[in-house]
């Protein structure tokens, strides 16, 4: 389901627009993983023309990670664990991700050339791309096309909703498809109903129920 709608696509925009940010909100915002001035998009490789440094390193890395070792960042609306980008030294042209957004959350709004897939694992919200809405629930599949400008929101104002996250966003970067730009930060402070939210750190197995089949 989709439709036209640029009063969400201002969702919380005309506060922001209205609202100079105080120095708290600026120095909260600095800490944000999206605010890095340092990021590693793509990982630099050298060494000798066969590389053979380089490929006994990869082969020694785990191939296992454990999310319990990994925290989430940012908040108090918008969650990330970052499980893999290049910087880890593992992959090159991938990065996954977790996202999750407390009650009434919303991601910040932002556009890039790369295209992104999110896995609704659980709760309900929705997209926006280009003023155009878009629904999902635990379950469902929303893809981030390229080129859009988009936002991502938990619709639920008592209860958190995630996404897995996998995008190739190194590898268009490597490609020189430079654009991105962010249009809204992250928020510095909870939505309404999301005061007292705590990221859910705690790995559970979803999976299968404990009382069996």
């Amino acid at each position: 389901m989709h439709e036209d709608h640029d009063d969400h696509a201002n969702a919380g925009g005309d506060e922001d627009q209205g609202h100079v940010r105080s120095a708290a909100d600026e120095d909260i915002l600095a800490t944000y993983y999206h605010s890095q001035k340092d990021r590693i998009f793509v990982r630099a490789i050298q060494g000798e023309y066969n590389l053979g440094e380089e490929l006994k390193r990869l082969r020694s890395m785990p191939r296992v990670r454990k999310a319990r070792e990994l925290k989430f960042v940012d908040g108090p609306q918008a969650y990330s664990r970052h499980y893999i980008e290049p910087k880890d030294g593992i992959t090159q042209t991938f990065h996954l991700h977790l996202e999750e957004w407390g009650p009434g959350g919303r991601s910040q709004k932002h556009g890039h050339v790369n295209e992104a897939a999110f896995y609704i694992l659980d709760g309900a919200g929705y997209e926006i791309h280009d003023n155009i809405r878009y629904d999902w629930e635990a379950g469902d599949i929303a893809i981030v096309h390229n080129n859009c400008v988009h936002q991502h929101f938990n619709a639920s104002e008592s209860e958190p909703a995630r996404a897995l996250v996998i995008k190739t966003k190194p590898m268009y970067l490597f490609m020189n498809m430079l654009f991105q730009k962010t249009v809204e930060p992250r928020q510095t402070q909870a939505a309404p109903g999301g005061a007292g939210f705590r990221v859910r750190e705690q790995e559970d197995n979803l999976n299968h129920p404990e009382e069996g089949y």
